[in-house]
This record gives C-alpha cells, structure tokens and sequence, in this order.
C-alpha cells in the first residue's frame, strides 16, 4: 500500500510566477520512503499519488504595497492610473516607502507611455494585476468545495502548482491523498496544507551597476571609431542555492530566498544587461542543465561549465557549483576550453608534496578558461588574415577569511597558467569573477599590481610556507581593473563626479560589490590586459531627482 507520511511547504508565502512544490514524503510498498512522483500513469503496484490544489474564494481582496508585498497599501500613485501602468505597482504602503522608489516608479510612468496594450497585459500578468483602479475582485470559477463556510475553487490538479494574477491575497490549499488505481478509491487520510495569501511579485528595483564595453584596440577608422566593434562583458555570483539558509540569511522572509522566486529574478537581470559574454559564479549543476543552459539558449547564448572538485565536498553532488561561462553565438565561436582545478594544481606543487601543507590547500576551488573568436570582424591590424581570439578566464576564490595564504596561492596559480596561453597565442585576456578578497589584499595586489611587496601584511599568513615555496609572486600579463578606468576618465561633469563618488579614491574599485547583513565590501572583479583590450566606454545611470507626483491616499 501507498502511504503519505508528511506533506509541507518550501515557503508558506507563495508568490506570482514562482512554482510551489511541495514537498511530499510517502511510503511506499515495499516499506521504502521516498519523495519521487508516483503518478497515476506509472502507478506501484495499483496504487498512485492525487493531488489538487485550490484557492480560497472567501478572502477580501484588498491593496498591498508594490514595493513591500507583505504590508497593505495607503496610497496609490495617480500618474500610473493616467499613463496606464498595472494597477498592482501604483500602490504603496507608506509615503516614505514611495520616496525611497521614486526612481525605479517614475520609470514606469516612462515605460508605460511607449509600451503597447500587448505588452502591458503581458507584465500585468506576469507581476499580477488588480483588474479595476479601485482593486476590486474578479470573477472566479464557481466554488467545488464548502468547508467550514468557506468556498474553494479548484485551480490545479498536478503536485505543483505556480499562482497567477488571480490568487494574489488569496490563501492556497493543497490537498494529496494516495488512491487505488481501480476503484479510484482513497488510501488513508487526505493531507492538506494551506499557504498565506500570494503576493505578486514585488517589483524589480534597478541597482546601479556600472556596465563596462570592452573593445578591440588599434582599430581605428577616419573618425576615431573601433572599427573592429565592441563586446561587453558581465560578472556575476549568483549565490548557490545551497547557500540561502535561514540561518545565514535570517534577516530574508522566506520566500524570497526559495530557488523558483530567485531563478527568474536572476535570469530577467541577466538577460536585461544583455552582455555578449556572462561569466556567472556559484552556478549549482543541476540548475546549470535544468534552468540557466536552456534559459539563456532561448535567448541566444551558448554555454561552457566546470564544476567544483569534490575532495572536500560531501553534500548532494547535483547541488556542487561551480563557474558558467555563456557567450553569444553570434558574436562569437568558442575555440578552446582549459579547466583549472586548484586541488590537482596543488598535488604536482612542490608545497603539494608536504601532506599538511596539501591538506590545506585542497578547497575544491576551480577555473573555467575559454578561448574565443570574434565573429563582428574578420580582421586584424596590420595582419588581415588572421583571426581574432579572446581568452576569457572566470574563477571563484576560497571564500574563508582564514586562509588567505590559499587565496593568493590560487590566483597567482591561475595567473601563471594564463600567462602560459598568452605568452602561445599572443592573446587578449579577460579575468572575471568573484577573487573573495577586497581591495588593498594581496590576491588583488598580484591582480592589480603584477606583483605582491614582500612586506604585504597578508604575507605574514603563511603558516606552512605555502607562499615561501612559490619563487616569485608576480606575473607580466598587464591587468588593468575595468572598474579603475573612472580614476583615469578626463573632464568634469555631474554624471561623471557621481560615478566617482561611489568608488574607493585609493583603491579605484568600487566601495562594495557584496552586500549583506555581515558583510559590505568589493570581492568581484573584471580585469583586462590594457595592451590588447580598452576600456571603451563606461557609464553608470543615476537619477536623484524626487518629485511630488499626485497621490491619492487610501
């Protein structure tokens, strides 16, 4: 007999879009446990698994915040009711919530003015929608169930289910119950589970990134333009799904750490950018073959993995991460592909052959390096047949503050190795990813500088002589930081003393590129071998002005 044992859900605040899978526990017949689909095409041994799921026709729709989907709405912008913008996104819970979004909602009276009614019903239905100016419900099915004198509406009949416009601040039941194939009778009890009231998705607000254009030097037409054309480059850790605990980020509801609410967020912020090279850290595998690989197909990248080595990892194998290099396919072809693992690096070093010394440098860190070919020009200065190639290196760095001797052992390790290729192919370069050391550290030193000074205070963390057994902490490759180019940027304006301030005046980085509760500081970096590479253009969007648009209190 099939036997349900325990049914809960990932998050009890279900929200617009994000697919809710429950988690189901059964027994089975032969007396195992597992949570895999017994469905009813591929039944055990006649039994199999029903599920529906249904919304709540009693709840009073009312308004809810935009910004805050968990607080009700006060006031409602009356500029997104004349410019038409979804209704859901004019509410706001209180004036200063407003204020701090004007930014991001002023954007949206602009948007709506040149968006068609297609693609405003499209929105609509992806952020939810309330279907009049004064938030009225719409017309539900009619009512299947009558419990208690509450009224159900059966919207799902699969073990998962994903809310629509329609549930937003309604409650979700979902009900599983084991049945004999044959007579369709039930097995044991129904369980059932009810959600909080869905919320749509709040609205994406925009963060100042500064999108840096790398182009191809020495190529200069009559006016002074890059002949050649221009590729733009973006890094980006993602943050593995393994790593969004309630305990690390406790400070995060719920819901907004679940894997269904972030995977869409992400991969709408990647694909915004639109950048003709993604270099994306913490790419879990399965979520690699499952979601960014197809995703970002559809939009017309091809993609390159390398997961982490798992000598120190015991987990899940299909939850190991690792770096994911995606590339368009019409603006380039991929030529080579170098995995560096960092353990195996380790093993051949002469440090390697001390068993205390090897044990601490086995982290299961890697690098994906990929080599390139341009296909927006078929020529290269001085020498016309031959191809241009671009070796584009994406890593992510020990994360653990303690072993600092192992982060500048590692990114002195991937320098070499790239110097290897460059010194073979005479090859611009890109060094991408997330370094977990800030600016000022020795790994970024070695990045920046070419070389650590012996009297670097992190050089005093070598209790093993790591570091003493490497020859010489440098490299030639001529790295410049994509980010340092507002330090050299000639002229004086707003815009530009804007983008200034929001970078270290010492350093020329950025003053954080992570931010969370424990942590505010600049860890990931674009580097780029100025010989070869310019930093061809670089602009940050700002928009500081507020306004005292017409609001109606409600």
């Amino acid at each position: 007999m099939l036997t349900v044992l325990r049914v809960h859900l990932p998050s009890e605040v279900p929200v617009v879009g994000c697919e809710i899978a429950p988690y189901v526990l059964v027994r089975r017949p032969d007396g195992s446990v597992s949570i895999d689909e017994v469905p009813e095409p591929a039944p055990l041994i006649g039994y199999c698994m029903k599920y529906k799921w249904y919304r709540n026709l009693g709840d009073q729709k009312v308004a809810i915040c935009s910004v805050h989907p968990t607080e009700q709405a006060t006031l409602q912008c009356l500029v997104c009711l004349k410019e038409k913008v979804p209704v859901a996104k004019s509410y706001h819970c209180t004036p200063r919530c407003l204020s701090d979004a004007w930014q991001h909602h002023r954007s949206l009276h602009d948007r709506a003015k040149k968006t068609s009614k297609q693609s405003g019903a499209e929105e609509e239905e992806l952020f939810g929608r309330f279907n009049s100016n004064n938030g009225s419900i719409s017309m539900y099915p009619t009512a299947v169930a009558e419990k208690s004198g509450e009224a159900w509406a059966e919207v799902g009949f699969s073990r998962t289910y994903t809310p629509t416009s329609d549930d937003i601040n309604h409650v979700l039941k979902f009900e599983c119950v084991a049945i004999d194939v044959e007579t369709r009778k039930h097995v044991g009890n129904v369980h059932a589970v009810l959600t909080s009231r869905v919320i749509p998705a709040p609205s994406p607000i925009p963060r100042h990134m500064i999108p840096v254009n790398v182009a191809l030097t020495g190529q200069l037409d009559l006016d002074g333009r890059i002949a050649s054309g221009t590729f733009s480059v973006l890094s980006y850790n993602i943050l593995s799904d393994a790593y969004t605990t309630n305990e690390v980020y406790s400070y995060c509801p719920t819901w907004a750490l679940s894997w269904p609410y972030r995977r869409q967020n992400l991969l709408r912020e990647i694909i915004g950018y639109q950048a003709d090279i993604v270099c994306l850290q913490e790419v879990q595998s399965d979520q690699f073959e499952e979601f960014f690989a197809p995703e970002l197909d559809k939009h017309g990248y091809q993609a390159l993995y390398k997961k982490k080595t798992s000598e120190v990892y015991s987990g899940n194998p299909n939850t190991l991460d690792g770096c994911a290099t995606f590339f368009r396919w019409d603006r380039f072809s991929d030529v080579k592909k170098y995995e560096v693992e960092f353990n195996k690096a380790a093993q051949s070093s002469s440090a390697g052959q001390k068993k205390v010394a090897l044990s601490r440098l086995l982290k299961d860190n890697i690098a994906l390096i990929v080599v390139l070919e341009a296909k927006f020009t078929n020529h290269v200065s001085g020498n016309p047949g031959k191809r241009q190639l671009i070796c584009v290196a994406n890593t992510h760095v020990n994360v653990h503050h303690e072993y600092k001797d192992v982060k500048l052992w590692q990114v002195h390790t991937l320098l070499k190795g790239l110097e290897k290729i460059a010194v073979s192919a005479d090859i611009p370069m890109l060094v991408c990813g997330d370094f977990n050391s800030v600016p000022g550290s020795a790994p970024h030193a070695l990045l920046a500088n070419g070389k650590v000074g012996q009297l670097h205070p992190d050089l005093a963390v070598d209790p093993l002589g790591i570091l003493r057994s490497t020859n010489n902490l440098s490299h030639q490759l001529p790295l410049v930081s994509a980010y340092s180019s507002f330090a050299r940027m000639a002229g004086v304006s707003p815009g530009l003393e804007q983008q200034r301030r929001r970078m270290d005046a010492l350093t020329h980085e950025p003053l954080f590129t992570n931010c969370t509760r424990d942590f505010v500081g600049t860890v990931d970096y674009i580097f780029y071998t100025a010989d070869s590479l310019s930093n061809f253009a670089a602009s940050l969007e700002l928009d500081v002005e507020t306004s005292s648009q017409a609001m109606r209190r409600l």
